[in-house]
């Protein structure tokens, strides 16, 4: 039997080839098929990935903040004592005073804009001009700020009525990140009357980390009350992950809807292939073939299409993906990411299934065919 194997190989490539356009046509619908699933799949990789590289490190992320429902407005020291004995040695922690006050710059109008009162900024910015530390007066800046109001290190904002001087404008942060500085002053925080901090934040080595300190701040000052809500950056990261391979999904699902189209014409060609071959399957039935054979040269004949088509889809999947990943990500090698590759593969074996699917019913009729009624037409 597995003698057989490569004569009907040869069998099925001399058949598919006499037929050549009508092979194309149907091994077309397979390239479409592969290609569809295969990118719409690395076009939800890329989206994923530009995503989460915007996010940036923010997964060791965590912002403690006074629970406002259980109408406490202020951390006290005491909780940011218990706060730093839950982070870990090598954790950030910096707790923050916030209060709004009218602001002029260059003399123009006043309006109203949150203070944040941080006591070592250094920990947690770097400056673009000027210097972050030492801070004991002045103000600092955000990008943002200071592009929308020329402000450099030494211009002088109004402040509540008292003018402040800049002494540095800060480095971008993170968009998704709660310490991003690009729209905020930051005073000293002994500039502040109020004793209590309106947040603090918490920067650990890992996520895991960060996850570890986030349980231990929540069992040490939710004990007897809710007293801080606690918010996981890594928590934001994992679940918009979560979403975006519920889209990859979806997308891969709704490309293979081709693969079913490309099915139907495979087994519409195989169908018509039984049919014009009538009389050849039964003078091979007669000199000797069995069914098995027969139906061996069909499934092959369907496995060639899918193996062709599929082989194409991959190749013009790779020129998509490149182009992609170039436009998306800034990275067209990127395209050889893990996640990829498996869209590709799954997108290959796909439509080589889909092909033999297709062809077990025209195999199988063609099979069945008895040899003294083929060869009477």
């Amino acid at each position: 039997m597995a003698g057989r194997f490569f004569p009907a190989a040869l069998m099925a490539r001399r058949n598919l080839t006499r037929t050549k356009m009508r092979s194309l046509l149907a091994s077309l619908g397979i390239v479409i098929g592969v290609v569809a699933i295969a990118s719409l799949g690395m076009f939800g990789v890329a989206l994923q990935y530009s995503f989460t590289q915007n996010l940036g490190n923010v997964g060791n992320q965590l912002t403690v903040y006074p629970n406002s429902g259980e109408n406490i407005t202020e951390l006290t020291e005491r909780d940011i004592r218990s706060i730093r004995r839950e982070a870990s040695p090598t954790a950030t922690v910096s707790p923050v005073k916030t209060r709004v006050e009218p602001v002029s710059y260059n003399r123009e109008d006043a309006v109203r804009e949150t203070i944040y009162g941080v006591e070592n900024p250094a920990e947690l910015y770097e400056a673009k001009e000027g210097r972050v530390s030492p801070f004991r007066s002045g103000a600092l800046v955000g990008s943002n700020v200071a592009e929308e109001h020329d402000l450099h290190p030494g211009s002088q904002i109004t402040v509540n009525g008292t003018s402040v001087r800049i002494r540095a404008v800060l480095e971008e942060g993170d968009p998704f990140s709660s310490t991003n500085p690009d729209n905020r002053i930051i005073m000293p925080a002994t500039s502040f009357s109020q004793r209590g901090y309106s947040e603090v934040y918490v920067i650990e080595s890992t996520g895991t980390r960060a996850n570890e300190t986030a349980m231990g701040i929540r069992d040490a000052l939710n004990d007897r009350e809710e007293r801080v809500f606690v918010q996981e950056l890594g928590s934001l990261v994992d679940t918009i992950e979560e979403q975006f391979q519920i889209i990859n999904t979806v997308l891969a699902g709704i490309a293979s809807i081709s693969l079913l189209v490309a099915g139907i014409s495979i087994l519409n060609v195989m169908l018509m292939s039984t049919v014009e071959r009538r009389e050849e399957i039964g003078v091979l039935r007669a000199v000797g073939y069995q069914k098995r054979d027969v139906l061996k040269v069909m499934l092959m004949e369907a496995t060639l299409l899918g193996f062709l088509g599929g082989v194409a889809g991959v190749i013009l999947s790779l020129g998509a993906g490149l182009a992609i990943n170039h436009y998306a990500v800034g990275d067209a090698m990127a395209v050889f990411r893990l996640p990829n590759a498996w869209y590709v593969g799954a997108a290959f074996s796909f439509g080589v299934l889909t092909s033999i699917v297709s062809g077990l019913y025209p195999a199988w009729k063609a099979a069945s065919e008895e040899p003294v009624d083929a060869l009477r037409g």
